[in-house]
């Protein structure tokens, strides 16, 4: 049986209201009426996260957590996970509310989100040592520009680094110039890489990048090469996280050393599995079948 090494993720953790089955996205002077709604645990840090403990990671969650009404929503989702937040702390009710609107139609999704306060809490060496962690997993790209000792924290211990881009039209060169080349794995999708060839910052930026492509798979650029695998269709209820669903499936055989086909293949099924349910992780949606299918 494998040892899988643990594994901190960082980045902020918004309360997620999900709307699906849309008719029709809305436009300006129009409304849209339907009845798929949920409330979720939300950010890319917390899904990875979530679905890292599911595949059996000793899992931990560096976030800064919403004030309430919006983080009772989220505590029995939070609870269920079996994500340690023992490294988050709370945002100060004066901070307002960290929450996304997510719309989706089954076939593609738009977002509406407000940030509060800091990206994430202080961390130290020590927090990381207790812990035993092994890599080190951004949400988000924006987080990291934010704060980019923590590039400086992960190579100190000797751990590995990756990094989820996600879209947000205020990053630019300047911002990103000072991490090149010190993130070891990239995991932008088809929109975000485009964005960072235009920005002139593709290449160099990761050892390592998967390029999430939707119901066309994913695609690995490593120096020694391109690997291209495509994903089985799959029944779309909400696309919100399934590429952060991804990065735990890719991240828990490339931890283990697993060659690239694998690893893609663990990454396009856990992205799948994540399509088929409304939320990034419902925690009670998931049982331990899906563990081995979207895992080994």
């Amino acid at each position: 049986m494998d040892t899988k090494p643990a594994v901190l993720s960082v980045g902020r953790l918004y309360c997620d209201l999900i709307f699906t089955d849309l008719p029709r996205f809305p436009s300006l002077g129009t409304e849209v009426f339907t009845d798929g709604f949920g409330t979720h645990a939300g950010g890319g840090a917390f899904i990875t996260a979530a679905h890292l403990s599911a595949l059996g990671h000793p899992s931990s969650l560096a976030a800064m957590l919403p004030s309430s009404p919006y983080s009772d929503l989220m505590r029995s989702e939070l609870e269920a996970s079996n994500v340690d937040l023992s490294l988050s702390a709370s945002l100060p009710e004066t901070a307002g509310p960290q929450i996304t609107v997510a719309m989706s139609d089954g076939s593609d999704r738009a977002f509406l989100t407000r940030r509060a306060g800091p990206a994430i809490p202080p961390l130290s060496a020590n927090d990381i040592r207790r812990r035993n962690i092994r890599h080190l997993h951004v949400g988000e790209l924006a987080s990291l520009a934010a704060q980019p000792d923590v590039v400086d924290l992960a190579k100190s211990l000797g751990i590995t680094l990756s990094v989820d881009c996600r879209w947000d039209d205020a990053l630019d060169r300047a911002a990103l110039e000072p991490l090149q080349g010190k993130v070891d794995l990239f995991l932008p999708n088809e929109v975000e890489w485009s964005r960072m060839q235009d920005l002139g910052m593709a290449d160099g930026f990761a050892t390592l990048t998967v390029i999430k492509r939707g119901a066309k798979g994913a695609s690995a650029l490593s120096p020694s090469g391109t690997v291209d695998v495509p994903t089985r269709p799959a029944e779309v209820l909400d696309s919100t996280g399934a590429g952060d669903a991804f990065n735990a499936g890719f991240l828990t055989r490339w931890l283990l050393g697993d060659d690239l086909t694998r690893c893609l293949n663990a990454g396009n099924a856990r992205g799948a599995l994540s399509l088929q349910r409304r939320g990034g992780f419902s925690a009670f949606a998931y049982d331990t079948s899906d563990v081995g299918v979207a895992g080994e």
